[in-house]
């Protein structure tokens, strides 16, 4: 067998709520999306969800290659992003093909990708997320009660710009958690947006009041030093390498034990990129994290992993144009029998979208928050559902 070609499509889609964090508090309606679609001789083709469009310029690395050969495939990418990097776009489109690649080696041997990659079963323990910046406290309860009655025990909250409003927000998420666990996971996020000297004072209030599971990325990605004193100063455990693209540069959280939590994605170099990430991590004794993604398709990784804790479950609308074989189930994302990823296209809806894409407030990715890591801006009267006039830190 031997890959032929490929085919990718971008859309815009608009969710069916906002979506914010510490960055942009008022949120975000619209979202990019890509489908990459890689082909063979024998008709089979493997997909991937992202936002790569260096396609193109990659797929010279792969073209009559056995899709079956997927680390070795992965290293010829690498080494032919020697010179560029494997930054930005070109790490997108990695981490895509990369994806794609192992679809399609599942569909191949006729199996969901969970099942190839070695895990035990096909289910993951779920966590709950609601991207809740922008929510109202109302709208806030209502995203976790939802979840709870699902079974979902964990949730995590954006944080960050007004410790008043925080305390009072991560209440009602424990409060509407409460169904499902008598004592439900906590965790937030600041999308760093503090410095490390902003999270250890703000973490000594919250902690006065809540038991919080972990702090997510409570300091500047590469600032591995400045994590690490967040982590030795609090009793949560620090969360980071969202915003990293590789084991290298992951690397130095581990090294420097900065982190006691992972948090991974597709767009760490792709499934094999990612399972480097987390064997290494296993050797640290460092737990990972599943981050959330269109369709929850990485839950096939996350089953995999001998280090995995629990999964980011969002549910703002983003699968217009897809299909897909997993649903939520006693607190936990359950993938079908659907081979590979179990992703399908709804070839009707994605050409509707592509013709007349639709119109809504907000961009993606969000930019960084006047203040980041220097001192805090705290949301507007009107720029948030919740905002005062006179913020508390």
């Amino acid at each position: 067998m031997k890959i032929t070609d490929f085919r990718l499509d971008t859309y815009v889609m608009k969710m069916d709520r906002l979506v914010g964090d510490a960055n942009l508090p008022d949120g975000t309606e619209m979202m990019p999306g890509a489908i990459l679609r890689i082909g063979t001789d024998e008709g089979l083709e493997g997909i991937s969800l992202g936002f790569g469009t260096g396609i193109a310029e990659l797929f010279p690395a792969i073209e009559g290659c056995d899709p079956r050969d997927t680390v070795h495939l992965w290293k010829r990418i690498r080494d032919w992003l020697h010179k560029a990097g494997n930054e930005g776009m070109a790490s997108l489109s990695f981490s895509a093909i990369d994806a794609a690649l192992w679809d399609l080696k599942a569909k191949i041997a006729g199996v969901p990708l969970w099942q190839l990659l070695g895990g035990r079963e096909g289910r993951v323990k779920a966590y709950a997320s609601g991207l809740d910046y922008c929510l109202s406290d109302e709208d806030l309860f209502r995203f976790y009660r939802r979840m709870a009655e699902r079974g979902v025990g964990a949730g995590k909250l954006k944080v960050g710009l007004d410790l008043k409003a925080d305390m009072r927000r991560i209440g009602i998420m424990q409060e509407a958690l409460s169904i499902a666990s008598d004592k439900p996971e906590l965790m937030i996020d600041a999308n760093e947006y503090w410095s490390a000297r902003h999270a250890i004072r703000w973490m000594a209030r919250i902690e006065e009041k809540f038991d919080i599971v972990w702090v997510e990325e409570p300091a500047a990605r590469h600032d591995y030093l400045g994590l690490r004193q967040v982590s030795d100063s609090i009793r949560a455990s620090v969360a980071s390498a969202e915003n990293l693209k590789s084991l290298e540069q992951v690397s130095p959280l581990l090294a420097n034990r900065s982190a006691s939590i992972l948090n991974l994605s597709a767009n760490h170099s792709g499934v094999t990129g990612c399972r480097q990430i987390a064997q290494a991590a296993h050797g640290f004794g460092v737990s990972v994290s599943m981050m959330n993604c269109q369709a929850n398709f990485m839950a096939h990784v996350a089953a995999a992993l001998p280090n995995h804790t629990m999964m980011e479950v969002v549910d703002p609308g983003r699968e217009h144009c897809l299909t897909f074989d997993n649903w939520i189930e006693d607190g936990h994302i359950v993938m079908g029998e659907a081979p590979g990823f179990g992703i399908g296209v709804r070839e009707d809806v994605l050409a509707m979208l592509q013709a007349d894409p639709p119109q809504g407030k907000g961009k993606f990715p969000f930019p960084r928050r006047e203040g980041a890591g220097l001192y805090i801006v705290p949301p507007q009267p009107g720029e948030v559902p919740w905002a005062t006039t006179q913020p508390e830190e």
